[in-house]
């Protein structure tokens, strides 16, 4: 223990003949992560603006964007910043926060769609109870579960792996998160396995939760036609999103925990990038094509926004 020393800068993962192709990367992941912003920030925009769309499931949706911007945050701008440099080394403080951001923004993904799910499940199958069950009260509360939960069970994973003392100094992904920095130490981590089954399973738990309430959802709808086309329009982009963002949480969990260096290059920075990339871009898109309301509301903005430059 004595001859162990902290290491203050850690070195990740270098992407594939980054060195060749680095100015390519750039580009790609600036638009990439451009695009992230304008459709998160401009889907987010339109529900505050417009008082239509301040019902609970838009409410739910416009958080689930600006989780999507707080996540990316982590990520691209430092890995952006990398590539220009092509340097890739982070010091050990901002791989915590780096890390601490990642995992708050999955677990409160998983937060929002649950709640999401809680709302349509209500919306659907109890109608005259809505509005006296998903109050601005009721709304409040559940919103904040979904933010403070995630927070305070990172401090604590965060607070456990910074009492390890790292005998390693490289990561071998292209951002910092928790377990990479827990399998950098020497010293035994069973109760940082143990908290970490602890929590995988009670997200993992939620996710089952949430898809035995839309097998219910589904069940309910089949006698009537008016709650199949409610279920299609407002109820599918959920389920997609859940599938969308538990692929790749399983896919970056299990080369965590199991993935081996074996794997070809190119596979191993989509395990770890899927997470980071697919929902974020792809949310807003789904819910703008298949929310009616978003994209009646969108499409206005759109032309008001035509007719002022055309003034």
């Amino acid at each position: 223990m004595e001859n162990m020393t902290r290491f203050k800068t850690y070195t990740l993962m270098e992407p594939h003949n980054a060195k060749s192709f680095r100015y390519i990367y750039f580009t790609g992941f600036l638009f990439l992560y451009a695009m992230i912003l304008f459709l998160n920030i401009w889907l987010s925009v339109v529900i505050v603006l417009e008082k239509a769309l301040h019902e609970p499931m838009y409410i739910f949706l416009c958080n689930l964007c600006v989780n999507d911007v707080y996540g990316t945050a982590a990520f691209y701008p430092k890995f952006l910043h990398d590539l220009i440099l092509n340097s890739y080394v982070i010091p050990s403080y901002m791989c915590a926060f780096q890390a601490f951001v990642v995992y708050t923004y999955v677990m409160c993904e998983y937060s929002i769609l649950a709640v999401m799910a809680y709302d349509r499940y209500v919306a659907i199958c109890q109608p005259l109870d809505y509005h006296s069950k998903m109050n601005k009260f009721s709304c409040s509360i559940l919103l904040g579960l979904c933010w403070v939960i995630p927070f305070l069970i990172m401090f604590i994973a965060v607070f456990l792996s910074n009492r390890l003392v790292p005998c390693r100094n490289h990561i071998d992904k292209l951002f910092c998160d928790n377990w990479s920095i827990v399998k950098l130490s020497c010293e035994s981590t069973v109760i940082n396995n143990i908290y970490g089954f602890i929590f995988i399973s009670l997200y993992f738990g939620l996710v089952i939760v949430i898809m035995m309430s839309y097998i219910k959802l589904i069940s309910a709808c089949k006698a009537s036609l008016e709650c199949r086309r409610k279920f299609w329009q407002t109820c599918v982009p959920h389920v997609i999103s859940l599938i969308n963002l538990t692929v790749a949480i399983l896919f970056d969990t299990i080369y965590n925990r199991y993935g081996s260096s074996d794997f070809p290059v190119n596979f191993r920075m989509f395990l770890a990038l899927e997470m980071i990339v697919v929902p974020p871009l792809f949310n807003p898109v789904i819910y703008g094509i298949k929310l009616s309301e978003i994209r009646k509301r969108v499409l206005k903005l759109c032309m008001n926004c035509t007719k002022d430059d055309k003034d």
